[in-house]
């Protein structure tokens, strides 16, 4: 454990306390949501994004050390392992590393290498590798293995053979192919060229090249795309003299038997090392590339999980479509399915009007203030026809309308988790209903639509799956424990993010509700099947019970904190069975006049505790969604027809990747504001300066109408440069 708390203590800028902490931590079966909000003094108050962090670091640490054991013990078992082998395992950081030190030993499939070794032809292979310089010319040393019987038939078939066996001998050489990978990172291009003579997407990489050195993240993926596609072809290229002199100048001396060590080495280069080596560099730039974009992907989802939600509205969601009508769904407040219907708003006059007759008919039979409009097909006439009817009824600012993502909807109202919930709606009416529900509470309900639907990354298709999932997954799960969820109302795929709570255990929580009624406290938590003690112990402090008699219960608080809270509630002149109905306002102000630190070494814990206890118990019930900026609601339209250059408008931030993001106008197509339009600074990334959500201030640059493509800057129109090809978006 030493060793890999110096390691993680280097690597993330930790004490070496911290890192031994969290790993025990870890290892006692401690959820990350719980080290991170509940064990504060342990490990210095580190956020939840480090502990994941390290949580991951550890876990490849100890899969190293794993497969340095098994090659270490699959080495000397074949009696091969030596001092100098072992020290450079352990040396070993990697587990590329580790395979280049195995390379030698590991069983290999038919080689020309091999089937000489079979012909007896490896003791001429080290002779001449030795190049003694008394010794014979090669194809004399060769006359003494041919053998018929053999296939050796000539003195050039048994040189050639040895030449294969050289070959091999110098392509297992692990420092010769760290040398390489080395110069082929460093002074390596990536070249691709049009592999089919017709217009697409890869248009801008048919005659493309960047060093391997320098090639972003985003663009190593549109190559990676294109050639699975069969629009590119892509190579690595790099000086053939350069990467043949390491060879050269590492294996071939002098004497007789040089120039076939030289030939020899020259074929290693091209034929074996050189295509490995390109692989492995082109697998590496994938391997970060996907890595950065699961970085992106996981601080867009965050951000999105995060945004406010609307609450306290009687919401109409609407799920456009052409041929088979607008789907309507009317959920009151707490998010329960009031009425549907459907509605034609692009079919004839007659049928508009009826459509109008119908919404209006739902708005005021139901106190309706707010319309969710999804934004696929039909989405633009849906809110012109929404827009229209506001307008002509005198409803603009009574009722306000927002377009929603419906990323996934698709595939939510198609599970079995939507047929569960609503099982007497068909498939689009679900949709109807999530839309409304993306609205009123993102969090709750985007948490039942597998993360790469979401549509918040760059290239998520074309991710290692196992890898994307584990990610998000934890972004979903810090965003659900960050907000806490309502014991009483929550769903089995909320509870299931909730920290040491299984999907089995979500459903009996679900099935003991129904059972017994609302809980009344978290104690009760205790009885339901499968719950156990640690399980409670991970959980019981991110579920809200605004029922329970006890205030604490609605609170982020603890319940191995109680005793601490009413102290401390007692040290400041509060009472805990005489709660205020808005909390304990002037709690902080009070125990700040004793002193914090002297307040929490009297109660027994520390600070950060003491901090978290002050601040829940302020205001009980609290979400920390709702100190974020409200999502722009609106109540005008423009269509991409009527934007003109330098035309100032307010947007919504929907996506952010590596070359800009896409900024929502209401115009059913989001504009993109490419990197170099977003600060007359420099930015070194988008994500450092925007996100999800964000609402900016824009300005229109170009649109293409044929191709519905906006341009967007959040520079001023008098600072901008003129529109150039570089601001154009990318694949």
């Amino acid at each position: 454990m030493a060793d890999h708390a110096a390691a993680l203590a280097a690597q993330f800028n930790l004490k070496p306390w911290q890192a031994e902490k969290l790993i025990e931590l870890i290892d006692a079966g401690n959820t990350i949501p719980f080290i991170a909000r509940y064990r504060k003094e342990e490990h210095g108050s580190l956020d939840d994004q480090t502990i994941r962090a390290v949580f991951e670091r550890l876990t490849y640490l100890r899969n190293l050390d794993a497969r340095r054991t098994e090659v270490k013990a699959l080495i000397e078992g074949i009696g091969s392992l030596t001092d100098e082998i072992a020290a450079a395992l352990e040396k070993a950081a990697t587990l590329a590393e580790i395979d280049d030190i195995y390379r030698p030993f590991r069983p290999k499939r038919k080689t020309r290498a091999g089937m000489a070794k079979e012909k007896g032809l490896e003791p001429l292979a080290k002779e001449i590798l030795m190049q003694k310089k008394n010794s014979p010319y090669p194809i004399d040393l060769a006359e003494n293995y041919v053998n018929t019987e053999k296939g050796v038939n000539t003195p050039e078939d048994a040189l050639q053979g040895a030449k294969d066996i050289i070959a091999e001998i110098i392509s297992d050489d692990a420092a010769i192919r760290r040398r390489l990978r080395v110069v082929a990172m460093a002074q390596g291009v990536i070249v691709s060229r049009a592999a089919k003579d017709e217009d697409s997407v890869y248009r801008l990489y048919y005659e493309f090249s960047q060093p391997a050195a320098k090639i972003a993240g985003h663009r190593v993926l549109a190559l990676d795309r294109g050639e699975r596609e069969g629009f590119l072809k892509v190579d690595l290229e790099l000086d053939a003299q350069r990467g043949q002199n390491i060879l050269t100048s590492t294996y071939v001396k002098s004497g007789p038997c040089a120039d076939a060590v030289e030939e020899a080495a020259l074929d290693a280069y091209s034929r074996l090392i050189f295509p490995a080596i390109e692989r492995e560099i082109r697998s590496s730039l994938t391997e970060t590339a996907c890595e950065n974009a699961i970085k992106v992907f996981s601080t867009n989802l965050r951000q999105l999980l995060m945004q406010p939600p609307v609450k306290g509205r009687v919401t109409i969601g609407l799920d456009p479509g052409y041929r088979t009508g607008c789907k309507v769904a009317v959920v009151d407040e707490t998010g329960k399915v009031l009425d549907t219907g459907v509605i034609y708003p692009t079919h004839s006059e007659a049928r508009i009007r009826e459509a109008k007759q119908t919404l209006l008919r739902f708005i005021r039979k139901y106190n309706v203030t707010l319309i969710a409009i999804g934004n696929g097909t039909a989405s633009k006439e849906t809110e012109i026809f929404t827009d229209e009817l506001l307008k002509d009824n005198r409803l603009t600012g009574t009722v306000d309308y927002m377009v929603v993502s419906e990323a996934g909807a698709s595939v939510y109202s198609a599970s079995k988790l939507a047929a569960a919930e609503y099982p007497d709606f068909d498939l689009t009416l679900r949709s109807a209903v999530s839309i409304a529900h993306r609205l009123q509470d993102p969090l709750a309900e985007l948490v039942k639509i597998d993360p790469k639907a979401i549509g918040v990354g760059q290239y998520q298709h074309d991710m290692p799956p196992k890898r994307l999932g584990e990610a998000l997954g934890g972004v979903v799960e810090a965003c659900v424990n960050a907000v806490g969820v309502d014991l009483n109302t929550a769903s089995p795929s909320l509870l299931e993010n909730i920290a040491g709570i299984s999907s089995a255990v979500a459903k009996n929580i679900v099935a003991y509700r129904q059972e017994n009624g609302a809980f009344t406290s978290r104690a009760q938590l205790k009885k339901v099947p499968k719950l156990g003690p640690k399980a409670f112990e991970q959980c019981a402090g991110f579920l809200r019970v605004a029922e329970s008699k006890n205030i604490l219960d609605n609170t982020g608080v603890h319940p191995e904190s109680y005793a601490a809270a009413s102290e401390l509630l007692t040290a400041c002149g509060y009472d805990l069975k005489k709660a205020p109905v808005g909390g304990f306002a002037e709690l902080k102000s009070r125990a700040e006049k004793q002193g914090l630190e002297t307040l929490a070494e009297k109660i027994g814990i520390g600070l950060p505790t003491l901090q978290d206890i002050i601040q829940e118990l302020e205001k009980p019930g609290r979400d920390p969604r709702d100190e974020l900026p409200s999502p722009l609601l609106r109540s005008d339209i423009k269509d991409i027809k009527d934007l003109k250059p330098d035309m100032e408008m307010k947007g919504t931030v929907r996506n952010v990747i590596d070359f800009g993001a896409f900024v929502d106008i209401g115009v059913h197509q989001d504009g993109l504001v490419h990197i170099t339009q977003i600060s007359n600074k420099f930015v070194r990334h988008p994500s450092d300066v925007l996100k999800v959500g964000d609402i900016v201030t824009v300005w229109v640059m170009a649109v293409d109408v044929q191709r519905n493509r906006i341009s967007l800057t959040m520079k001023k129109p008098t600072d901008t440069k003129p529109y150039s090809k570089a601001d154009s978006p990318e694949v």
